[in-house]
C-alpha cells in the first residue's frame, strides 16, 4: 500500500529475492529516505521494522466502533425488551442481560469489522479505477522500493547508485505514479 494518495515520480528498484528488499530498504531508511515504499506480492515478515513503520493507528478503528457496536446492541435491546414493548417471557426480568450477550457479540464483531474495512478503504482510496502498474511481475514474484520525487533528499544519480550496490536487478524511473 502506498503511504502517499498523491501521483508523483520517482525511482523504482526491483529484486527477484525476499531477503534483498528487506535489506534495500533498511538502507534506503539508513540513507535517510522517510517517503519511501516497498511493493511486494505477498506480506513479507519484518519488511515493517526494515522499513521503521509506526503501528497502525486501524485497531483503534476497530476498537471503539466494536465499543460503540457493544453500547448500541445494549441500548437497543433494553429499549425494545424493557421500554417499548415489555412482555414478560419465562418469569425473566425485562433487562435480562445474559440473554442480551450473543447479540452484543456479533454488534461488537459486526460494527468493528465493517468501520474497520470502511476505515481502510478511505484511507487508501479505494476503489482505484485505473491504478499505475510499474511492474506486471511484482504480482507475481519480483520486489521494489519505491522512492517519490517528494521525499527529501531525492537525487536521481544517487538512489540510482544506491539500487545498484544494493543489488536492484532493474531501476526504473517513473513520471508519475
Amino acid at each position: 500500500m502506498l503511504k502517499s494518495l498523491n501521483p508523483t515520480g520517482g525511482l523504482v528498484g526491483i529484486w527477484s529475492e525476499e531477503h534483498q528488499v528487506i535489506s534495500a530498504a533498511k538502507a534506503v531508511r539508513d540513507a535517510g529516505y522517510k517517503k519511501f515504499d516497498a511493493i511486494t506480492p505477498f506480506p513479507v515478515h519484518g519488511m515493517d521494522d526494515a522499513m521503521g513503520l509506526k503501528a497502525s493507528w486501524l485497531p483503534w478503528v476497530t476498537f471503539f466502533a466494536g465499543i460503540f457496536g457493544c453500547g448500541f446492541a445494549v441500548w437497543f435491546q433494553w429499549y425494545v425488551a424493557a421500554y417499548d414493548w415489555p412482555l414478560i417471557i419465562g418469569g425473566k426480568p425485562f433487562f435480562s442481560l445474559p440473554a442480551f450477550v450473543p447479540i452484543m457479540f456479533e454488534l461488537t464483531v459486526l460494527i468493528g469489522g465493517l468501520s474497520t474495512v470502511g476505515a481502510l478503504f478511505v484511507v487508501c482510496g479505494l476503489p482505484k479505477v485505473n491504478p499505475p502498474i510499474i511492474d506486471p511481475r511484482l504480482t507475481d514474484d519480483r520486489f521494489a522500493i519505491f522512492i517519490p520525487e517528494t521525499d527529501v533528499g531525492y537525487n536521481v544519480e544517487k538512489i540510482d547508485k544506491l539500487f545498484r550496490q544494493l543489488g536492484a536487478e532493474e531501476i526504473k524511473k517513473i513520471a508519475e505514479f
